[in-house]
């Protein structure tokens, strides 16, 4: 059975987006995220951050790149859930991270953040109820 067959039979709550909506949200947000990593790196580069204050960013893309593997590819919820919690911690931590230096790239996280809250909350009922 294709991965978006598996997806569409999956129990979700009544509000959960139409499976046509990720793929519209993720062309938004993957530019984001690809620029503030751009910016992040420049910052490290420049002596403006250290390894430290990068280092969030660069796990969330870890995190974030193994989401689809493990939710479409291996099908496993369980591991879905940790991953997407990972992703949600690392964005917070991300944005903790990098305010003292840039409140925009903080600011610019701020629609990443609400999606994956979103996301977490239904990978958490999917989860759940499968």
């Amino acid at each position: 059975m294709p991965s978006s067959n598996w997806y569409e039979e999956l129990k979700k709550p009544s509000w959960a987006p139409d499976v046509s909506l990720f793929g519209t949200v993720w062309s938004i947000l993957y530019p984001i995220i690809f620029a503030v990593n751009i910016y992040v790196v420049m910052l490290l580069s420049s002596g403006k951050i250290s390894l430290k204050t990068a280092l969030p960013f660069w796990i969330n893309l870890f995190f974030n790149f193994l989401f689809t593997p493990l939710q479409f590819g291996l099908r496993n919820n369980l591991l879905a859930l940790i991953d997407i919690f990972l992703i949600l911690i690392t964005i917070v931590w991300a944005m903790i991270a990098i305010w003292p230096h840039s409140k925009i790239v903080a600011a610019a996280f701020v629609p990443y953040l609400i999606w994956v809250s979103i996301a977490t909350t239904l990978q958490f009922y999917i989860t759940l109820h499968n």
